[in-house]
């Protein structure tokens, strides 16, 4: 434009004019912001793996212009999902409804909208994100547990019997405090210590399961995809037990090898991933703190040379059990000093040989 002014070229000054023209033009057209109000929902936003879930997600034109020329993707999961929002007027919206993968175990986040802007003559393209990041949380597969472990009557001389439910037995002692039941003063300790003392009792019947997944990435070698699926079939197989127990009404904890676990436990297991851990001092913690009669370690082909450690919980422990997951070709372990070692190739397959043991 320039030149066709300065030498005298008036057809080139006009085309760079023109030019220029629809440069500026298309600049101004496409950095204008639409304001775009995003909604997702998810339906529902926390499944087992492999069942169906879907994001609704709705799309409002707040501003007073129309939103023309605009094209718009949503990202779910590492797919790009299309949302049709061409000449989407003020004050109305669009809906669009898609599945969300839920073939893997794990988070699925999705979002936010990516909007692309560009002008009438295609000269110029620029895209802006809309709405924040929604999740879906793919719960590992429950595989139904028809078995739960019995309960274990610890009395004051130390032995260890298997009980029916319903046993109550004496626990510690403490002070008085207004409400309680004078028959459960122990008037022989309230009048060597000076105070009224009362008994607590313990249900000791009621079993108390405690998982111990391994979640060391030595413990579970990855495939050709990177996906370690040892690992997958013992969060599984965790998840399961956490179900039954929950279903029976019994307690049940939940611990990591690397980490200590917070929150809910399927939601734990959702999150879990392989990485670096001392097994040796997860199990001097769990030894010391004794948090119930019944331990289930479940572990990869990394960690069948860990059994014998995991075997000598059987003190604090009374019943221990190791799920092995993913070597069924190896040479088979034995279950010396009591302990109960279940070898599958799956979580189904575990589940099944769950309810087959008898040394509960």
């Amino acid at each position: 434009m320039l030149g066709g002014f300065r030498f005298g070229y008036p057809d080139l000054a006009l085309l760079g004019a023109v030019a220029f023209v629809a440069v500026v033009c298309g600049v101004v057209f496409a950095f204008w912001r639409p304001r775009l109000g995003v909604e997702r929902v998810a339906d529902p936003d926390r499944v087992a793996r492999g069942e169906p879930a879907r994001m609704t997600l709705t799309v409002r034109n707040t501003s007073r212009l129309r939103a023309a020329n605009l094209v718009a993707s949503d990202r779910c999961g590492a797919d790009s999902v299309p949302v049709p929002l061409l000449r989407l007027r003020p004050g109305k919206d669009t809906t669009v409804e898609y599945p969300v993968p839920t073939s893997r175990r794990g988070i699925v986040p999705v979002g936010p909208l990516r909007v692309t802007r560009g002008d009438p003559l295609g000269l110029i393209r620029l895209g802006r994100t809309y709405g924040g990041v929604a999740k879906v949380w793919v719960h590992p597969r429950i595989h139904l547990l028809r078995a739960v472990p019995a309960g274990m009557a610890r009395s004051l001389d130390g032995r260890i019997d298997k009980v029916p439910h319903g046993t109550i037995t004496f626990d510690s002692l403490r002070e008085y405090v207004v409400g309680d039941e004078l028959r459960r003063v122990h008037w022989r300790s309230s009048a060597k210590v000076g105070e009224l003392m009362v008994r607590e009792q313990l249900d000791t019947s009621e079993p108390t399961i405690v998982v111990l997944l391994d979640d060391r990435a030595v413990a579970h070698p990855r495939g050709r995809d990177g996906i370690a699926e040892s690992f997958e079939s013992a969060c599984e197989a965790a998840a399961s037990i956490v179900a039954a127990a929950v279903r029976e009404d019994l307690p049940v904890s939940l611990h990591l090898v690397t980490s200590v676990p917070a929150g809910p436990y399927l939601d734990v297991l959702t999150e879990a991933t392989l990485r670096a851990g001392d097994l040796d001092t997860t199990l001097r913690r769990m030894r010391a703190g004794r948090l119930g009669d019944t331990l289930v370690f479940l572990t990869g082909p990394g960690g069948r040379g860990d059994l014998g450690s995991v075997s000598a919980l059987r003190g604090p422990y009374p019943v221990v059990m190791a799920g092995l997951f993913g070597d069924r070709d190896a040479a088979p372990v034995s279950a010396g000093d009591g302990l109960i070692v279940i070898e599958a190739a799956n979580g189904e397959e575990f589940a099944a040989a769950w309810d087959g043991v008898r040394g509960w």
